[in-house]
């Protein structure tokens, strides 16, 4: 195999109270992007569709974390990319994780799979810096190993792969501004209360739990976040609308995703999940804001080749 295309799904992040270790992925948006082996040595970015991005390979994320990976490897060919970018950049659903995680995942496939996906996590942090100035794996994990994903450490690295109720969706509504990563980390507190602390650990313990037995009530309880949201939330117009707009119309709960604009709500059953999706596009419509807001299954596989 000498080329792949391949589909790299969009992401959410943090989860509410699992600030910078949790997040899951998405199943109906996503970038695409092919992946192509050369006689000449070296990574080309050669294309990019969507978004005004840069060609450059040190300055593109997708570029860097290509790089990081052929450098480790040394191998006797070199890769050409094209990036065809869906989802927006400082849209808050993993648009950088999803050129860095891509470009190595169809790398190491040409190469005929040397690396793990948590090696492959590794290198595609390197990108991933490039976007929020600091290496995170929240967005990446979920992406390269689908559904729900923990980051138990950074250093060693490890990623806790977590199991998904059959019965959940999300809905995510996407407000065409932009949050850039980096700006929404500033705005955070270095210090937070012994109080707010407990609360925000007892709920990741109890998400967690609740992903493994299917409590969907315990989901429910746990998706709080009590250090992050109280923050963030001031830089999306109508977050607070559009989060008792979906909690009334019966979603589990509704947080920020990643640094936002994107909000998420997660819903038991896809009925649930399109009335939700349906009252919160009626309700944000009073912002004079544009928007997108769709439903998504969680996707179990992560980024996968497409014929």
């Amino acid at each position: 195999m000498n080329e792949i295309k391949l589909f790299s799904p969009a992401t959410v992040a943090n989860v509410s109270c699992g600030f910078d270790v949790l997040g899951f992925c998405l199943e109906a948006v996503g970038d695409e992007m092919i992946i192509r082996k050369t006689i000449n040595k070296g990574i080309k970015i050669t294309k990019i569709e969507g978004y005004d991005l840069p060609f450059d390979v040190t300055k593109n994320v997708a570029g860097v974390s290509a790089m990081a990976l052929y450098e480790a490897a040394n191998p006797e060919c070199g890769f050409e990319i094209e990036i065809y970018k869906n989802i927006k950049p400082g849209s808050g659903v993993g648009s950088s994780s999803a050129s860095a995680a891509g470009s190595v995942y169809g790398m190491n496939v040409l190469l005929g799979n040397p690396y793990s996906a948590l090696e492959l996590t590794a290198f595609a942090m390197k990108g991933e810096a490039i976007a929020s100035q600091s290496e995170h794996a929240d967005n990446i994990a979920p992406a390269l190993f689908g559904g729900f994903t923990l980051v138990k450490s950074l250093e060693p690295l490890e990623i806790l792969q977590l199991p998904t109720p059959d019965d959940l969706f999300a809905v995510v509504i996407h407000p065409q501004i932009e949050v850039k990563t980096a700006d929404a980390r500033k705005i955070l507190p270095e210090n937070i209360s012994l109080k707010n602390a407990i609360t925000q650990w007892s709920n990741v313990g109890s998400l967690i739990h609740g992903l493994h037995t299917n409590d969907y009530e315990l989901i429910s309880r746990s998706l709080t976040d009590v250090v992050v949201e109280p923050f963030r939330s001031q830089l999306i117009p109508g977050f607070e609308r559009i989060k008792e707009t979906a909690l009334k119309n019966g979603a589990l709960g509704t947080g920020i995703s990643g640094s936002g604009p994107s909000v998420f709500s997660l819903c038991k059953s896809r009925l649930t999940a399109i009335k939700v999706e349906s009252a919160i596009r009626q309700a944000y419509t009073t912002q004079n804001i544009a928007f997108e807001v769709y439903v998504s299954k969680i996707n179990m596989e992560g980024i996968r080749k497409l014929n």
